[in-house]
């Protein structure tokens, strides 16, 4: 395939099989890289590349087949997270939300939610949202207010970290009721009073729209209210809270790769050899060979982190639909799994994108490569889930059995 195969179009009428997808995923994830670096540099937004992510059948893998949709695997999506995150961090990273409500329809197919979003997801729709305030005494504590409008409801308040909304067709935000009860809603992005702001300051990750959203006296139909709950599962509570870790992890593989792709094609097309050295190129220096191979074993090792934490996932989710008796053990294996993961991808990843600069003199820090990039958006992506909390709560179950953490989902 190529990428005039995924000419933006209105609707999915013919939805690809899941192989026809990920046949197409090269092309899509070739175009994207065009110009990513010089993007980023410009801080301009990649409206233009979600047309080609909509039409390309990507962003509805996970739909499962009796629900008209291909049937990817959590390990399918993942893959596509990081070739997309390789090509541009920001794209990777814009699609959290969207793929995390993908993996609640995947987990509840029956569910009157996914029977009602699945056919919109086909058509190419993207959802988005946010949930996080700033300004609270604490992370977590919600200020959007919800109150009864006659026969409908208004929503007002203030949102951050609206990682992806702005490119979304539909948006979710988190509230209190009148009675301090948490609820949620989801509309369509355009709603009146709905403002999504490009205001993310963060020094990585500047693609990923990941700002404010201002909520001012949004109208709330009774149909739009607790979209997002799964039937108030533990499990696939649990489950999405290690699948939403996981999707930072896997961008941050990208990068990785990116950082691997970026290395080796300066020094064979542009790096002179260093005025010590024994060598008269670049590529021949063996402190510049080292530096690249230490460079491709970190992203192997982190691939294959990765992927084992997804096969992990994927029998989780059979598990939580089947209902098996087992199901407790089996989210655990992949909670545990995905924390392990996290101590080590991000210290490893950090290395990488610093040895980027091993490979070169001065000229390796040029602006316009803009090669810093890579350390940048790895050490924003890491803030999230830091791995000192994932490294002590994990130690905290090994020596004493402590489950809090893993059994209320958390996500940071």
């Amino acid at each position: 395939m190529t990428v005039s195969d995924f000419a933006p179009r209105p609707a999915v009428s013919q939805p690809r099989s899941r192989d026809e997808i990920l046949a197409g995923l090269p092309a899509i994830s070739a175009k994207i890289a065009e110009g990513a670096a010089e993007r980023e540099l410009a801080g301009r937004l990649p409206h233009e590349l979600f047309d080609f992510l909509r039409a390309s059948g990507l962003t509805a893998l996970r739909i499962p087949q009796n629900l008209g949709g291909p049937g990817g695997s959590l390990s399918d999506q993942v893959e596509v997270t990081c070739a997309l995150a390789a090509a541009d961090s920001g794209i990777a990273h814009a699609l959290r939300g969207h793929f995390g409500f993908l993996e609640a329809i995947a987990l509840e197919p029956e569910g009157e939610t996914s029977r009602r979003f699945a056919p919109e997801v086909l058509a190419g729709k993207l959802f988005g949202g946010a949930h996080m305030e700033v300004g609270t005494p604490r992370p977590n504590m919600i200020r959007t207010t919800l109150r009864k409008d006659a026969d409908h409801y208004r929503l007002t308040g203030q949102k951050y970290y609206a990682t992806g909304a702005i490119y979304a067709d539909y948006t979710s935000f988190s509230a209190v009721d009148e009675d301090g009860n948490p609820t949620g809603v989801m509309v369509p992005a355009n709603r009146d009073g709905v403002s999504i702001l490009d205001d993310w300051d963060g020094m990585g990750q500047r693609l990923s729209a990941s700002g404010s959203v201002h909520l001012e006296n949004v109208r709330i139909e009774p149909h739009e209210l607790n979209l997002l709950r799964t039937g108030g599962s533990p499990y696939a509570r649990r489950h999405n809270a290690a699948r939403a870790q996981l999707h930072l992890m896997a961008v941050v593989a990208g990068i990785v790769r990116n950082v691997l792709s970026d290395a080796v094609h300066y020094v064979q097309d542009q790096a002179r050899s260093a005025k010590h050295s024994a060598s008269e190129t670049a590529r021949g220096d063996h402190f510049v060979q080292l530096a690249v191979g230490e460079i491709a074993a970190t992203s192997h090792t982190i691939d294959t982190l990765i992927a084992e934490t997804a096969r992990k996932l994927d029998a989780s989710a059979v598990a939580i639909l089947a209902g098996a008796p087992d199901v407790d053990d089996v989210v655990l294996a992949a909670q545990l799994a995905n924390s392990k993961g996290q101590v080590l991808t991000g210290k490893l990843a950090l290395e990488a994108a610093q040895q980027l600069f091993d490979t070169g003199g001065g000229s390796a820090t040029s602006r316009k490569r803009n090669f810093d990039r890579h350390w940048r958006n790895i050490r924003t992506l890491c803030n999230h889930n830091p791995a000192a909390l994932r490294g002590r709560v994990l130690g905290d179950f090994y020596l004493n059995g402590t489950r809090a953490d893993f059994d209320e989902g958390r996500v940071f």
